[in-house]
């Protein structure tokens, strides 16, 4: 009778452990990394809102069962009160897709207060998210904000309501723009993927120069190619336009940024690092320490101390155990600020970024964007009229440069 007994017990404990739900998964799906705001006047004047709704278009890498949505007031001037938020998947037309909608909660409660400086995940909600899915993204802000704690190059819609909670309701928008504001992640629990790949560097990164909308970024591209392939990453674009690897300015500097931008984020196992043309460009170009008529402050650095500062977010990277691929600085001849002087950096650097075996691999995005002709120059079509940033032509052939068997699950 014993043993009869401890074997029952057995087989219930067996039962319980196949019965017992799968481990979550999560992975970061999509990503917008914040930065301080910049100035209150001009292209770049911080935006801040107050008893308005406002709306934000996005595409995810990979799908899922489960999503919740990382917000950030990481520089807001006072805690920032989060009254309703909604996320819903939208088609390629833009229009609801039925059944799809949900409210967030946050610790099971309609709205949140965000600490000053603190990032503040949503609670997980039931979506049945393919890959690649598109979702529209709502929060009502009945207080003032402040200059608000934005990603600015969004390249897709912000719509800005009229006065009210126009969470789940039609409105006209009273005001349009391209940026990110409040929301730097969204998670997704994804059993299927082996996790997540970070794409780590500035505007060139960012999607400056590819038609708004239509999710023609690099990391886009590469995110298109792996789910083509079957290969269920996730791919979250961490770059920050403007951004320096050893200044702040555009945001805090590489270094600086790296462990809430990169290492924060859920189940990163790779990492592609693509900076270091604003650090030359700006330390020795003709007008020295600017970025789109902003004046910024511009230490006299050299190529030793940009490498150092490499195999600093190499070391770190490795310390959590994600590989890191890098690439040599793209080719930028013709551009506002090269000389002569900076190309002769950025040789040096390059050669250790391809020669030096600090990096688990090497992709080279340098040179599918440059001119055969004089590669120290990008190919004609291939950026956006100012011989620096990227256009869909040459994002598309920077994604295309990446071996997708470098990414490996396990």
């Amino acid at each position: 009778m014993v043993r009869i007994r401890q074997l029952a017990i057995a087989v219930a404990g067996l039962t319980l452990a196949v019965a017992a739900p799968a481990q979550a998964e999560w992975v970061a799906s999509w990503a917008a990394s914040p930065h301080a705001p910049l100035t209150t006047e001009g292209p770049f004047a911080a935006a801040s809102f107050r008893n308005v709704t406002i709306s934000q278009i996005l595409r995810v890498s990979e799908g899922g069962d489960r999503v919740r949505l990382r917000f950030s007031n990481r520089y807001g001037p006072h805690p920032l009160v989060i009254g309703k938020a909604r996320v819903v998947r939208i088609d390629e037309r833009g229009a609801e897709v039925p059944g799809t909608a949900a409210l967030l909660t946050f610790g099971g409660e309609p709205g949140a207060v965000i600490p000053r400086g603190a990032p503040f995940v949503s609670d997980a909600i039931k979506m049945a998210l393919p890959d690649l899915a598109r979702l529209k993204v709502e929060i009502y802000l009945p207080e003032e904000t402040g200059p608000c704690t934005c990603h600015l190059t969004g390249m897709d819609e912000l719509a800005v309501s009229p006065p009210g909670d126009f969470v789940g309701k039609r409105f006209e928008p009273a005001a349009r723009a391209q940026y990110r504001a409040f929301l730097s992640a969204v998670e997704v629990d994804s059993p299927d993927s082996p996790g997540t790949i970070v794409a780590f560097g500035d505007s060139i990164t960012d999607g400056v120069g590819s038609t708004p909308g239509a999710n023609r970024r690099w990391p886009d591209i590469l995110a298109d190619r792996l789910h083509a392939a079957g290969r269920n990453w996730a791919v979250a674009n961490a770059a920050i336009s403007g951004n320096r690897l050893l200044s702040p300015g555009m945001g805090e500097a590489a270094l600086a940024r790296f462990d809430e931008d990169v290492l924060s984020l859920p189940n990163a196992k790779y990492l592609i690092l693509f900076e270091g043309v604003n650090d030359i460009g700006n330390r020795y170009g003709p007008v020295q320490g600017g970025i789109g008529g902003l004046s910024l402050d511009q230490p006299k650095i050299d190529a030793e101390q940009m490498i150092a500062g490499y195999r600093q977010l190499i070391a770190r990277a490795h310390e959590k155990g994600i590989k890191v691929i890098g690439s040599p600085i793209g080719p930028y001849k013709g551009a506002s600020y090269w000389s002569e002087e900076g190309e002769a950096a950025r040789r040096r650097i390059n050669d250790w970024i391809v020669n030096g075996g600090a990096f688990d691999a090497v992709v080279r995005l340098d040179s599918a964007f440059a001119d055969p002709r004089d590669p120290a120059a990008m190919r004609e079509g291939y950026h956006m009229g100012d011989h620096l940033h990227g256009s869909d032509a040459g994002l598309k052939a920077a994604a295309e440069a990446i071996d997708l068997s470098l990414f490996k699950p396990g």
